[in-house]
């Protein structure tokens, strides 16, 4: 018995732990409905499509159709979710995709559907989930402990995957025996069950005593975060390039059933469900995966094993021979996918999680949309088998990648650190007033000066990820111990979230970096206004405006920075 075998399940690093907590498990069997729906109207407007157009450029236009919202809305969705409660952002983006579902099912059973329309349609559902997602993938640290968040992240591949597995198969018997119509309107009904699930949550929530950043400030402060954190950047590198490559599959299938096959829409059905159950194969092992292997491992032997698997969809002409290649294909697939999807989960604090999410969401689904698009027009040019043996190819060559974006280590998530008092402030001060200029001034042992310098490299990602801009490290010409290390943030507020946003690990570094300082008297902390104007009283007889708005003094100074 193997020693997955004798592990429990619902142990705390079982697979199915999380299904312990109601909330997580009410919510994840909703849905595995609304993934089913989904599953079951992305095969009828497949099937519609190519019944409407011979072209394989328009077929696998549909999957663009609805992963291209992802990409194109990703960032600003994982700031919304951020910034707002991530239940009514999910209430909302699901009443989105639920509108888009029950128009799409009106004007097919009303026979006004046409090839643009259907894109359109695919679009704007496609828009709803790309909203949905990333509150929907940040909340799960909110309804599970941190010990049981990797097997959260896995349950909810498997329910999307069970979905699939199922979902195609449902939906290529609905579409043979109703029309693409009822396919739509299954999609439509079984949303309901999420948007009753999330309205009953009673998600607990800490309110920040800051005001909230505006829509293109956290956008902002979201792509610097990922831009100044170098795991973060491989994963979502290594993402995109995965989902280029191996979106030929699912872009594919309806012609391979069509044209390599010579079967229908249950044919499609059947071989989309065959990839799903191996993608729940694949999710269920991610844990024993995780243990046994590294990162960079794994992911190298996922894209072989796929590589070979597409290979033998492209020169099987037997259903049964297509189905089994299909189903290392999706087990391959769900285990690389949900390593990028823990690695980005493990590696943002909560402040940027929703956003993270947006970007890793964005990496995988504009890979696909991007691939599917370049796989439709090869098809066209070259044929079904070709396109999938040169995709086959491209992914056996893709682990060489390692070499340069080698997939970094993760472990425990790394968790928000405490809020630090606010330090002392003699300056009427509102929220507004800046820029602030920080300078900390450390004084370093020459014969480690290099060491020092070092970890200040790791010092300036810290700070910019977290909102410092211009950051800088300068050494004293005159006197070679003294160094002085100086930022940034354009507003009061920014400096307040600057220096509470970095965890326990940065806070760490941080502690490092000081620790390098000689002498009894401690690093040295300046922070100055810029630019003073409206800090000074030109007349004291005349009320100041700005006095009206002073943010109160700490009655004690935070920590160092």
């Amino acid at each position: 018995m193997t020693d997955q075998a004798k592990r429990p399940m619902f142990a705390a690093d079982g697979v199915a732990a999380p299904l312990r907590h109601s909330a997580f498990r009410r919510i994840w069997l909703a849905s595995l409905l609304s993934n089913l729906g989904l599953l079951i109207q992305a095969v009828g407007a497949a099937w519609a499509m190519t019944q409407m157009t011979p072209s394989a450029d328009k077929v696998a236009l549909v999957q663009t159709a609805l992963m291209l919202p992802v990409m194109l809305i990703a960032m600003p969705a994982g700031a919304i979710a951020d910034m707002y409660d991530r239940r009514i952002v999910a209430l909302v983006s699901l009443s989105i995709a639920l509108a888009g579902a029950t128009a799409l099912t009106v004007l097919a059973w009303l026979g006004r559907l046409t090839p643009e329309i259907l894109l359109a349609f695919c679009f704007i559902v496609g828009s709803g989930m790309a909203l949905f997602g990333p509150a929907w993938q940040a909340s799960v640290s909110e309804q599970v402990p941190p010990e049981t968040l990797p097997s959260a992240v896995a349950l909810n591949g498997i329910s999307y995957n069970i979905a699939r597995s199922f979902g195609p198969a449902i939906g290529g018997i609905v579409v043979a025996t109703a029309g693409a119509v009822a396919a739509f309107a299954a999609n439509a009904v079984l949303y309901i069950p999420l948007l009753i699930v999330l309205f009953l949550w009673r998600r607990t929530s800490e309110p920040s005593r800051l005001p909230r950043e505006r829509l293109n400030r956290a956008i902002v402060s979201g792509v610097r975060y990922i831009a100044n954190s170098p795991s973060i950047r491989i994963v979502l590198a290594r993402t995109l390039i995965t989902g280029v490559i191996g979106g030929s599959v699912s872009a594919l299938m309806p012609l391979v059933a069509r044209d390599l096959l010579h079967g229908g829409a249950q044919t499609y059905g059947i071989m989309l469900g065959a990839f799903g159950m191996g993608a729940v194969i694949g999710a269920l092992n991610i844990t024993e995966v995780r243990r046994r292997m590294s990162g960079e491992a794994a992911v190298r032997a996922c894209a072989l094993a796929m590589g070979g698997a597409i290979a033998a969809v492209a020169l099987s002409r037997q259903p049964v021979l297509t189905a089994a290649a299909l189903v290392v294909a999706g087990a391959v697939w769900m285990l690389a996918v949900a390593l990028f999807n823990i690695g980005v989960q493990l590696s943002a604090p909560r402040w940027v999680a929703g956003r993270s999410l947006a970007a890793f969401q964005a990496s995988i689904a504009g890979g696909i949309a991007i691939g599917s698009w370049g796989w439709g027009r090869l098809t066209d040019a070259a044929g079904v088998e070709t396109a999938l043996l040169v995709s086959a190819a491209l992914m056996l060559v893709s682990p060489i990648l390692g070499l340069w974006l080698g997939m970094p280590r993760v472990g425990a998530r790394n968790e928000d650190a405490e809020v630090l008092a606010d330090p002392e402030v003699r300056l009427p001060l509102t929220g507004r007033s800046g820029p602030l200029v920080v300078e900390i001034e450390y004084r370093v042992d020459q014969e480690s000066a290099r060491a020092f310098h070092n970890v200040m490299q790791e010092v300036q990602l810290s700070r910019q990820r977290n909102g410092a801009y211009g950051w800088s490290i300068a050494r004293d010409i005159a006197d070679p111990e003294l160094w002085t290390e100086r930022y940034h943030c354009p507003t009061w507020f920014d400096y307040l979230r600057q220096r509470n946003r970095s965890t326990q690990s940065e806070r760490a570094l941080h502690q490092r970096a000081m620790d390098f300082h000689l002498g009894p008297d401690p690093v040295r902390v300046r922070r100055m206004l810029e630019r003073p104007f409206g800090s000074v009283r030109w007349k004291e007889d005349t009320p100041d405006r700005a006095a009206n708005e002073v943010l109160p003094v700490a009655t004690a100074a935070g920590s160092s920075t």
